[in-house]
């Protein structure tokens, strides 16, 4: 074990050495009411009833999430984004039920006869979304020391694209918190993609150069010494990383 994480240690500490040579050239340039609301018999109007543990959902607009409750915290991932969400779940009046992000933004309503809204920053206000079908399960996958390190070095390429400059990626893992150190390098990367499309995005990803992803007891997103450090517990899978979002607000502090 003692071996295995020196390999990770050597190799994941090399990797801002080697963004540093690819990318210079960026410098310059469940509750019963749930299940017997949400889960049933398909009825005509697209509600959903009895749908499996991980289902895929298609939304008003023709957008298609996954929405997994196989896990302690139910997990959604649209098609169109890498990010996974660890989400919590609130009871509602009328027997609904919420289900939030880590900043306590609603991102799912299912209510007790079946209906489901879903809700996006570009659509705050929700849309309708009717079950699609069964999913495959949302998980993490141990890398190789060599495979994490390829991670960090693309998550460093789209933020230093997005910033226009250098932004190193930098992680000390073990293999049993690999998969969480990777995904959190690809969520933080594309929270800088996303922040740099905001007005005075550029500002905010000017007060750091370096993107540090370490181990903690708790999730936490902090700009410390000109560099963004990302906190994660493995622990605590999805959930154990900050979301997109609540990188941006860390940023914006």
């Amino acid at each position: 074990m003692a071996s295995e994480r020196a390999a990770f240690l050597k190799v994941i500490r090399s990797a801002a050495f080697l963004a540093a040579a690819c990318l210079s050239t960026f410098a310059v340039a469940a509750p019963d009411n749930l299940r017997e609301g949400l889960f049933g018999t398909r009825p005509a109007d697209g509600r959903t009833q009895n749908a499996p543990k991980v289902s895929r959902y298609i939304s008003e607009d023709g957008q298609s999430f996954i929405l997994d409750r196989s896990h302690k915290k139910p997990l959604l991932k649209f098609d169109n984004s890498p990010e996974i969400w660890s989400l919590s779940l609130q009871q509602a009046p009328r027997g609904d039920v919420i289900f939030k992000n880590d900043l306590g933004r609603t991102m799912v309503r299912a209510t007790r006869l079946g209906g489901v809204t879903v809700f996006t920053e570009a659509i705050p206000a929700g849309m309708a979304a009717s079950l699609g079908g069964p999913a495959a399960a949302l998980h993490l996958t141990p890398l190789s020391p060599q495979a994490l390190a390829e991670r960090l070095l693309q998550a460093s390429a789209r933020a230093s694209r997005a910033g226009r400059r250098l932004i190193q990626f930098e992680a000390e893992a073990a293999p049993e918190s690999s998969a969480l150190v990777a995904d959190a390098a690809t969520v933080t990367a594309e929270a800088l993609v996303r922040l740099a499309r905001r007005p005075n995005g550029q500002t905010a990803l000017s007060r750091f150069s370096k993107v540090t992803v370490i181990e903690g007891k708790k999730p936490g997103a902090i700009v410390r010494q000109r560099a963004l450090e990302i906190t994660v517990a493995p622990k605590d899978g999805y959930g154990g990383r900050p979301s997109t979002e609540r990188i941006i607000a860390a940023m914006a502090n």
